[in-house]
């Protein structure tokens, strides 16, 4: 298991890099945004590999947790996929800007969930500091 200050450093990069989507998203590079897009289908297949076979280590009702919140999570993004597929197919330009509300408000959920997700990991970061020091005052000092 990584340190704490190793997942921080993770989380710090990948921030960075969706400064650069939003960047790239507001000088409107398609390409650059294909590019990312196809790296994050690859992050987010790598990172279900991860929690998955991080979640069969825990507890079975930590686990049943976890895996209803990423089957909620990957049928919810799914269907954006296919939705986002058929939008695609559609010239209209009312449907177009439907389409891109809808995206920009899934876009702030995400965000939301995303900043939820960081007070949990501060949450447990400072619980986590907080049961350690309180062990190191239970231990014996020599």
């Amino acid at each position: 298991m990584k340190k704490l200050s190793e997942q921080l450093s993770d989380l710090s990069d990948r921030t960075k890099r969706t400064e650069d989507v939003v960047d790239a998203a507001n000088a409107k590079n398609r390409e650059r945004l294909q590019a990312q897009k196809a790296r994050l289908q690859t992050a987010v297949s790598t990172e279900q590999t991860r929690i998955g076979e991080r979640t069969t280590k825990t507890q079975d009702e930590v686990r049943s947790k976890w895996q209803d919140i990423r089957i909620a999570m990957d049928s919810h993004f799914a269907e954006l996929r296919t939705k986002g597929e058929e939008y695609k197919a559609e010239r209209d330009l009312e449907r177009a800007e439907r389409r891109a509300d809808d995206a920009e408000l899934d876009a702030a959920d995400a965000i939301d969930f995303a900043i939820y997700a960081l007070d949990c990991a501060e949450y447990a970061i400072i619980d986590a500091t907080v049961a350690r020091a309180d062990a190191d005052d239970l231990t014996p000092k020599s």
